[in-house]
């Protein structure tokens, strides 16, 4: 390890090993002088099978953790799941306490946020499962009270209007990027 970073108390970064993003954050949570914040979505993905419900960090691989750099270090860096404190050579960054309240504002670390699957009529979508898996299909109607939508599907060269539940359309719109959106500075 390179020398010893000076005693600070602050926010770091961690890489965790792939998909072991809960498995570090239980890890750590256990040590008293840690404070650990994983933001947590659960979204829609189209698969073979048509839409299913996923649930994973919002910065796959990453995590959050608030402990002593010169105290903590080598407890931190060597818990179950996490791979190391981001650094750069010999320095390790810490991250604003504004920048983690912000983040915990639009995404609270005691629930996982969920992404709704929301269409409009005029919005394109991507078909998600069934005999027209990935086509895009431009959504004329959103029928109310059947979860139902009624789409235009450009087909063999021309355009076939169709009728597709809710579940098997993707909006074209991906939510994950407005939680992610700079906010305007006033």
């Amino acid at each position: 390890m390179n020398s010893r970073p000076e005693t600070s108390v602050g926010w770091f970064c961690l890489r965790s090993q792939p998909k072991h993003e809960h498995i570090a954050a239980r890890q750590l949570a256990l040590e008293p002088d840690v404070e650990v914040y994983l933001p947590r979505i659960r979204f829609q993905r189209s698969t073979r099978q048509g839409l299913m419900w996923f649930t994973e960090a919002l910065f796959p691989n990453y995590l959050f953790a608030r402990f002593d750099l010169a105290a903590s270090l080598r407890k931190v860096n060597g818990a179950r799941g996490v791979s190391q404190v981001v650094h750069f050579g010999e320095h390790w960054p810490a991250i604003p306490d504004s920048a983690i309240a912000e983040l915990r504002n639009t995404v609270r670390d005691d629930e996982v946020h969920t992404i709704q699957n929301d269409l409009l009529a005029g919005e394109t979508a991507q078909i998600a499962g069934g005999p027209f898996h990935g086509l895009s299909a431009l959504v004329t109607r959103v029928l109310p009270g059947r979860a139902r939508v009624e789409v235009l599907l450009e087909f063999l060269g021309r355009q076939t209007p169709l009728e597709l539940s809710r579940g098997e359309l993707i909006g074209e719109s991906d939510a994950r990027k407005r939680i992610l959106a700079p906010k305007p500075r006033i």
